[in-house]
């Protein structure tokens, strides 16, 4: 049981928790928060306006306020707060405040460009840079690996096919191989060029295509590259006409109005580019909307300005009226309107690129963007699954509700590939040999399966009744198993890290019914027993993707925090002193408006390249942690009900 005083302070802690969540929700029932990542996107965006000549000076002065104040210490920018430094991030925002204007004799561009050159100088940033450089004629295009557009008409049997990237592959990759074939020059108004970021002149460099290579698949596919570079100008012209024409095709059946391609930014810059150098007119219907998908991405205040790499509705509403379920006993008003706008957001009538994987599985998923159907994603459908059916549970039968946690129940286990897990977008993408081709340097081309996915749907499908000796979770749970590290964590794929991973776990383990006192779950609780800061607190340090230490860092974090506090209560350590004061440090760094500050970034993109900040995680995951808590401290049961 709770003291008085401190049974007070809980109620008074996710009221005003719940309260701040509530004033962000929209009219309509959803939330969407500000998705952030670092400054390679808002720079980006700037080069995309200097591209095309479509400059809006006073935006871009905003912009170029955020891409300054990002800046790091070390002169250069990171791939996330108070990280290290990053040279392809660094190239690309020197770049753009270069087009707006900043002089290089700048003390913070000087600062840039000699971090830039100790590090080997512009010419060793990463592949989806030197494009962005080609495209400026600031390196010849020998300095990007050879994709030829012919690609896409490659058949599935084929090593190398679309099918067997990952979706985000598949959007980025599909129009800049047009942009790759055809060549075009940026118009670049303003003649900027930056040749000062280079520590040997890119005419002179002769080994663009380099170490160092993670197998022999490396030096394999290095040849290749070269074999290609060769025949490449060889390719029957009409050929390349009908992989062009396929490629077009690909981009504008996917299109997706005003939310774009992929509904990312990269895959629907390059559609706005693509259609461009094919002479589309900047009024032609899909190159207008192209264009209004990628501005819908712009976050705009007073003096400045970024550009997010998605929208995230359907993934922070999930979340948020999962947050105001648990504090309100599923009473809310605002869970009802939360759970009708998902419902009406169900992908019913496509059968995305999933599909060629899992030909007879009918759709029934949700994206995680306002739309995004060819893509939908079995992380999102799990959260919304498990939301719909707490709602129905708590508001009574509906029988429309019924049929659509039975279609996404249907398509999780579709999508569940051969080894017992889950990918996020794609069953059994996992041909890891295609992570070595030079165009994949940042290691992240594939989907295949994850704990911390595989968990979701695990708590998903045993939340809604499915039996733990069904084959389904049979198998995935083995899997499961198979994945803990000897530490007792789990790796966390989409959040950072391994705290993320292992709450997810043992959240699917405590909705499969796995006991307290199994094995595995006892080491992911000494995992976090061990993890837990001095202060009550928990953080994880996003380098821990590379060498530093699981479930560490120097601060401890809201949403971290809450991670932490949600995988110990679903292991049934609601009463255990650690999760006492974790909750009592929530409580104690909560602002008087309800809400948490958090500048770290708990997120991730791709491990080690991409990382992000979710805006919405610093609200609805403390106030999640402290309303179960005082739930599990009231109730006479002390085991977790939901999958979530």
């Amino acid at each position: 049981m709770l003291g008085e005083t401190m049974d007070t302070a809980l109620d008074d802690a996710v009221a005003r928790a719940g309260a701040a969540l509530l004033r962000r929700q929209r009219p309509d029932g959803h939330w969407v928060f500000e998705l952030e990542a670092d400054a390679t996107i808002p720079a980006e965006y700037v080069l995309l306006e200097h591209y095309l000549d479509r400059i809006d000076a006073e935006l871009e002065r905003r912009i170029g306020n955020y891409l300054r104040a990002t800046q790091g210490g070390h002169g250069g920018w990171p791939l996330f707060h108070d990280g290290a430094f990053n040279l392809s991030a660094t190239v690309k925002a020197y770049f753009a405040l270069r087009m707006l204007g900043d002089d290089p004799a700048a003390p913070h561009m000087r600062r840039a460009r000699e971090a830039v050159l100790a590090a080997g100088g512009a010419e060793r940033s990463n592949v989806f840079t030197r494009a962005q450089l080609a495209l400026f004629g600031e390196v010849p295009w020998r300095a990007v690996p050879v994709m030829p557009v012919e690609l896409v008409l490659l058949p599935r049997w084929f090593p190398f096919h679309l099918d067997k990237v990952s979706y985000w592959s598949r959007t980025v990759i599909v129009p800049l191989t047009v942009l790759m074939a055809l060549r075009p020059q940026a118009r670049n108004p303003r003649g900027v060029h930056i040749p000062e970021l280079f520590a040997t002149p890119p005419a002179r460099v002769r080994d663009w295509i380099r170490g160092p290579f993670r197998s022999g698949w490396g030096h394999f596919f290095k040849g290749l590259d070269a074999v290609l570079r060769a025949l490449q100008p060889a390719f029957p012209r009409p050929l390349r006409r009908r992989a062009i024409a396929r490629a077009v095709s690909f981009v504008t059946e996917r299109l997706n109005g005003e939310d774009g391609l992929g509904a990312i930014y990269p895959a629907m810059a390059n559609t706005v580019m693509m259609f461009d150098v094919l002479g589309y007119a900047p009024d032609h219907p899909d190159a207008a909307i192209a264009w209004a998908s990628v501005r819908k991405l712009l976050v705009v205040e007073a003096d400045r300005a970024y550009c997010q790499p998605c929208l995230s509705p359907v993934w922070d509403t999930g979340l948020a009226a999962h947050a105001v379920a648990e504090a309100d006993h599923d009473a809310h008003p605002a869970v009802a309107q939360a759970a009708a706008w998902l419902a009406a957001r169900q992908v019913l009538e496509v059968a995305g690129d999933w599909a060629a994987a899992r030909p007879g599985v009918a759709p029934g998923g949700w994206a995680f963007q306002y739309a995004n159907p060819h893509y939908p994603d079995v992380d999102d459908t799990a959260v919304v699954g498990m939301l719909l059916h707490r709602h129905m549970q708590a508001d009574g039968g509906d029988p429309a509700r019924e049929a659509a946690i039975a279609r996404a129940r249907d398509w999780i286990v579709g999508m569940q590939s051969k080894g017992g897990g889950w990918g996020a977008f794609d069953a059994d993408n996992d041909k890891m040999y295609l992570n070595h081709i030079p165009f994949a340097d940042h290691g992240a081309l594939l989907d295949p399966p994850t704990a911390d996915v595989t968990a979701r749907c695990v708590s998903f499908l045993a939340q809604i009744g499915m039996p733990d000796s069904d084959p389904v979770l049979v198998r995935a749970l083995a899997w499961l198993r198979r994945e803990q590290m000897p530490d007792g964590s789990w790796f966390g794929r989409w959040g950072t890290n391994y705290i993320y991973g292992t709450w997810s776990v043992l959240c699917a383990f405590n909705a499969a019914g796995v006991a307290p006192d199994d094995p595995a779950v006892r080491r992911a609780v000494a995992f976090l027993l061990a993890t837990q800061r001095d202060d009550g607190g928990w953080g994880e340090d996003n380098e821990s993707y590379a060498d530093a230490p699981p479930g560490r860092y120097h601060r401890s974090n809201p949403s971290q925090t809450a991670w932490a506090l949600l995988g110990l209560m679903a292991a049934g350590e609601a009463a255990h002193p650690a999760t006492a004061r974790g909750i009592a440090w929530l409580a104690a760094c909560q602002k008087p408006d309800g809400e948490w500050d958090e500048a770290p970034y708990t997120a991730v993109g791709f491990p080690r390249v991409f990382y992000l900040r979710y805006h919405g995680y610093r609200l609805f995951f403390p106030l999640l942690a402290l309303a179960r808590f005082r739930n599990l401290a009231r109730g006479n049961d002390r085991r977790v009900a939901w999958g979530f």
